[in-house]
């Protein structure tokens, strides 16, 4: 027997606040992340623009000892992971066996491994740390948080790009579904904010070089030249729905439905005519048992503000909603927090959640200039309420992965 999964925890450490209810409150007031690099001299970059994680504080969630032996990536994961557990207060009311953590990372330890090869550049091969290769793995973030949490079902670390905690999501979705698990701690997390990813992203002109933060990220505007680097983390409980019931839980929203497809074109330019993100917007929709013709549907969509992203999302949705998808409300709220890269699609699914729930679509802002390739709602510059019956997170990664969860309320 299939059975239902809902949403019961939330947890956040983003550009525009370190918890759900500032990040949330900040995306509906169209709130900028983004500023001028302070992590380093960005003097000699061709990008000079990033949206940074402001004001952490790891402490709030373990203690020196643990902190030394985590990477800033895997902090921002830990933050997350705590506070969504503790929301959902699960802890103590589930099996520990059938509990599992599917959380990913598309990069993992950047930092750490940056750090270390100056090590054993200037000063030899015994000065590198003997923490070096668990700080630096992407799994570790989902290991560390299964031992936190006594989480000793499945724990499956994805690592699909900018795809990856979208896939994470949809990955635990099934595995409640079809009865693997009971709950699942779900998300992503990144830190590559450092002189090596940015010089990286830059050099294959990823990144931006508009220098004025205020202006640099606008998905499906005729002016975007690239995306900007993001940071944090971000974490959803996933329970399985009589099971959250019995212990009176909190349900923000009910997951749906699920696609997975490859472009299989390019390493990181995505498929041109969008016949992957298509396919897998389809897919959920199917399973969520959508009908555009009905219903008010709204799409977090990938949107980067790189000129082939936008385009190419924009035929994805016309083709998979063809006379609809001008009805479909689509926003991208990397225009406030950047690209967070393998925590772009848990913190967007937490925004599609919460729009579903609230009934607010977040707004793309910093748009000015209208595309005529990217000519769909994209709710541009101010919130919108609307009674949203479907919410859709889109994720599009390098590697030519597509992802995409569709979201309800709870009936």
């Amino acid at each position: 027997m299939e059975r239902r999964v809902v949403i019961t925890g939330l947890g956040a450490v983003t550009p525009i606040g370190n918890d759900v209810e500032t990040f949330w409150n900040n995306l509906k007031a169209g709130k900028c992340g983004i500023t001028r690099i302070t992590k380093f001299d960005s003097t000699d970059f061709k990008a000079h623009v990033a949206a940074e994680v402001k004001d952490f504080d790891p402490l709030l969630y373990m203690d020196k000892g643990e902190l030394r032996k985590n990477d800033v990536f895997a902090q921002f994961a830990l933050a997350a992971a705590t506070q969504a557990v503790n929301d959902s207060e699960i802890m103590g009311k589930i099996d520990p066996e059938r509990f599992g953590v599917y959380f990913g990372s598309g990069i993992g330890g950047i930092q750490t491994f940056s750090n270390q090869m100056t090590t054993l550049n200037e000063k030899g091969p015994k000065r590198v740390s003997a923490y070096f290769i668990p700080m630096m793995i992407a799994n570790i973030a989902g290991g560390n948080i299964a031992i936190k949490f006594n989480a000793q079902g499945s724990c499956l670390p994805i690592t699909t790009a900018c795809a990856t905690s979208n896939n994470e999501i949809g990955e635990a979705y099934r595995a409640i579904k079809h009865g693997y698990l009971d709950a699942i701690i779900a998300g992503g997390a990144e830190a590559a904010i450092t002189p090596i990813g940015v010089a990286g992203f830059s050099n294959m002109t990823a990144l931006t070089t508009c220098p004025d933060p205020e202006d640099a990220c606008c998905p499906f505007d005729k002016r975007r030249s690239g995306f900007i680097m993001g940071e944090g983390g971000a974490a959803l409980i996933l329970e399985e729905y009589e099971h959250a019931k019995a212990r009176g839980a909190r349900m923000y929203a009910e997951i749906v439905g699920y696609g997975a497809t490859d472009d299989a074109h390019h390493m990181t330019a995505p498929d041109p005519e969008g016949n992957g993100g298509a396919r897998a917007i389809r897919m959920a929709c199917e399973e969520a048992g959508a009908d555009a013709a009905k219903e008010k549907i709204y799409i977090n969509a990938h949107g980067t503000s790189t000129p082939l992203n936008d385009r190419s999302e924009t035929l994805a949705i016309k083709k998979a909603f063809g006379e609809h998808a001008y009805d479909v409300i689509v926003s991208s709220t990397k225009s406030m927090t950047g690209h967070m890269l393998g925590a772009a699609g848990a913190v967007e699914a937490i925004a599609s959640a919460l729009a579903v729930n609230e009934g607010v679509v977040p707004p793309t802002i910093n748009y000015k200039e209208p595309d005529p390739d990217c000519d769909l709602d994209i709710c541009p510059n101010e919130a919108r309420r609307v009674d949203l019956d479907l919410a859709l997170s889109v994720s599009l990664g390098f590697g030519g992965h597509n992802a995409c969860i569709a979201i309800r309320k709870v009936l």
